[in-house]
C-alpha cells in the first residue's frame, strides 16, 4: 500500500475518529458514532482505500533537488 494521506488530512481523521468513538462510548450518540473507527483506522494507516479508487493523494511530494 502506497500512502495517500497526508498530514493535516491524517491528523483531521485521527482528531474526528476518536472524537466520534468517544462519543459513541458515552453514549451521547447512537452506535453510527462507532464509524469514527473509520477514520481513525485510515489516519492511522496513512492510506485511504476511496483516494486509490479515485486517484486522490494529500501526500506532499518529494521534489527532486
Amino acid at each position: 500500500m502506497i500512502k495517500n494521506v497526508g498530514g493535516a488530512d491524517r491528523v483531521i481523521r485521527i482528531v474526528a475518529g476518536l472524537v466520534l468513538i468517544g462519543l459513541a462510548a458515552s453514549g451521547t450518540v447512537g452506535w453510527w458514532g462507532w464509524l469514527g473507527l473509520v477514520p481513525l483506522a485510515t489516519g492511522l494507516a496513512g492510506w485511504c482505500p476511496p483516494y486509490s479508487l479515485f486517484g486522490i493523494n494529500t501526500c506532499a511530494t518529494k521534489t527532486p533537488e
